[in-house]
């Protein structure tokens, strides 16, 4: 079972506040989850081929063609701000 100083680590790495009461309820919920994934590790998947999407996607995706685009100054002509030849954007708030 996972401990309270490992439950209070990954908190730590994903940022989040744990309250003194929810220390045990997380051990036993994040052990469970560990349970799980070990269970599925002693599944025999050599014959399963890799998949990228859980569900069979058909026509979702366009072939990706090379095609001609709009010319720079017709897209820079109608953006609010534009700097060295692109757009310019505020910088973030820190």
């Amino acid at each position: 079972m996972i401990g309270r100083d490992e439950v209070l680590h990954v908190a730590l790495l994903a940022r989040l506040a744990v309250g003194e009461e929810e220390l045990e309820p997380m051990a036993r919920e994040l052990s469970a989850v560990l349970d799980h994934i070990a269970k599925m590790g002693e599944l025999d998947l050599s014959d399963v081929p890799p998949t990228s999407h859980v569900v069979e996607l058909t026509g979702a995706l366009r072939p990706d063609e090379p095609r001609p685009s709009l010319p720079r100054e017709t897209v820079l002509a109608q953006a609010p701000a534009v700097s060295d030849g692109g757009f310019l954007v505020p910088s973030p708030q820190a």
